[in-house]
């Protein structure tokens, strides 16, 4: 499914997950601009997914609806270009990665397949809006998102460390 959903410019509130036509499918709730808190909402206004920096770490943790850890986000070094590793548990460990200078992400399963993509599609003066395409069986498109953004707090935590 192809979906797009945008941070706010002050990283606080309630922004809508819309499909390629403008159909809001859910919710996500931004709910601290200091800790980078956030909650996916179905279109029935069930808690699907919730991320969050774990406590005096950069990694990135993506709990279900229920509050069970589902995934953890984290950077990996590289010189040349982006590179983030998400560990989904049982159902595989995901690369994701871009050019140094590029906003197009590819996320790879462990046979090196594509199994999503996502690029920022706002502009400089806008906060992040993003579009997401998931191809895979095995990563819900809400959890996704959760992902995104974890992968997006990580790059605002790190500019803000270099400033």
């Amino acid at each position: 499914m192809e979906l797009y959903f945008s941070d706010r410019f002050f990283s606080a509130g309630t922004t809508d997950i819309m499909k390629e036509g403008g159909n809001s499918v859910g919710r996500m709730d931004l709910e601290s601009m200091l800790t980078a808190t956030l909650s996916i909402y179905r279109n029935d206004s069930r808690l699907s997914y919730s991320g969050k920096f774990r406590f005096f770490s950069n990694k990135w943790e993506v709990l279900d609806g229920s509050g069970n850890e589902v995934g953890v986000l984290r950077a990996r070094f590289s010189m040349f270009s982006k590179r983030y590793e998400y560990d989904a548990g049982h159902r595989g460990v995901y690369q994701i990665e871009a050019p140094a200078f590029s906003q197009e992400y590819t996320i790879l399963d462990e046979r090196e397949s594509t199994v999503a993509t996502f690029q920022k599609v706002s502009n400089w003066l806008q906060a992040g809006a993003f579009r997401l395409v998931n191809r895979s069986p095995q990563l819900d498109d809400y959890e996704l998102i959760a992902v995104v953004m974890g992968v997006h707090n990580m790059q605002k935590r790190a500019r803000n460390a270099a400033t």
